[in-house]
């Protein structure tokens, strides 16, 4: 069977085709009777709208992508940052009828993919979450005239709205916990310092302990578990009487628990740990892990609505989100 067209119902109804047009997509200058006789005349004949036919004609997609710069191992392993990042952002796209393309972006090779696919037209919008240091696609991006906003500063000089938690402010809030608790050798472990997040979360901490009059111990991960366990032997190896670690994401604390655990060393009885980020593994640590909140379903979320309100022609300001020091047994 053929599929309905827009004349059929225009027919069916008795009206014009331009008035069917007006009432399925949802123009308000259609009064509410005419609006029900073509309504009832499209559920009649089972009529679907072209959805291929109305982009072409609003040079719109409905479309936008969410470029995560990180290997497929990295995004779909332990990390949960980036699911609460995939399911906000689909869910706030959902709300409003549009639908997410999920583009990862961790190989020189996959950057050319995904440019080359902004570029064919085929999203309206595009989000970038996890940039590094050396990664073209902000400026490649910005040069398209395609409106992108970042999830996080972006790690080059470019002009590109972005949404952050205010990652200074949380790693100093940590060291000050750490600092009244009594704490005097305070460590932290670092993470990757061609991101934003490791450098400014480094910023706090180095910052804080200079206020102190305290010097920094620093070892650096990569945001996983494993670097974690390392960077803390690293750590133990180059200054035996640290009596605590600050570390940058809550992985990374949890791998830093474990060497401690497999060494003998108690937490928090010879050495506090204090996470970032506070994923729920952090509740059910042994102990309990001591952690920032940071608000990566709202950051995703406050994102999304930026990036509508910049393919509607309205302007965006970058928002930094406020942290919370999360307290608990580790610590």
């Amino acid at each position: 069977m053929r599929r309905p067209t827009l004349e059929a119902v225009a027919a069916r109804a008795g009206v014009s085709r331009s008035t069917v047009s007006r009432v399925v997509n949802g123009q308000t200058t259609v009064t509410a009777d005419i609006r029900d006789l073509v309504m009832r005349a499209v559920n009649e004949l089972g009529y679907v709208p072209n959805g291929a036919a109305r982009n072409l004609a609003t040079q719109r997609t409905n479309s936008v992508a969410l470029v995560v710069s990180e290997s497929p191992h990295r995004v779909f392993s332990d990390d949960p940052m980036f699911s609460t990042v995939i399911r906000s952002v689909s869910l706030e796209l959902e709300a409003v009828n549009k639908q997410v393309v999920l583009l990862l972006a961790g190989s020189p090779e996959s950057h050319a993919r995904v440019e080359n696919y902004v570029a064919g037209g085929h999203v309206d919008g595009v989000m970038l979450v996890s940039s590094h240091g050396a990664d073209p696609l902000p400026v490649a991006l910005t040069r398209l005239r395609v409106p992108v906003i970042s999830y996080g500063r972006p790690a080059v000089p470019v002009e590109m709205p972005y949404v952050d938690g205010d990652n200074v402010a949380g790693a100093a809030t940590a060291v000050r916990h750490l600092l009244e608790g009594g704490r005097r050798r305070i460590a932290t472990i670092a993470g990757p310092l061609d991101m934003i997040a490791g450098q400014d979360r480094l910023t706090g901490y180095r910052e804080t302990l200079r206020d102190s009059d305290r010097r920094s111990i620093i070892a650096v991960g990569d945001f996983t578990r494993e670097s974690g366990a390392v960077a803390m032997r690293q750590l133990l190896a180059d200054d035996p009487e640290i009596d605590a670690v600050f570390a940058a994401n809550d992985l990374m604390a949890i791998g830093a628990m474990h060497a401690l655990r497999q060494i003998g060393r108690r937490v928090p009885g010879d050495i506090a740990i204090v996470g970032y980020d506070d994923i729920e593994a952090a509740r059910y640590t042994d102990p309990p892990l001591t952690t920032v909140r940071n608000p990566h379903a709202e950051q995703a979320a406050t994102m999304v609505r930026l990036l509508l309100a910049l393919l509607e022609g309205e302007s965006a300001e970058p928002v930094i989100l406020s942290t919370e020091l999360v307290v608990r047994s580790s610590s």
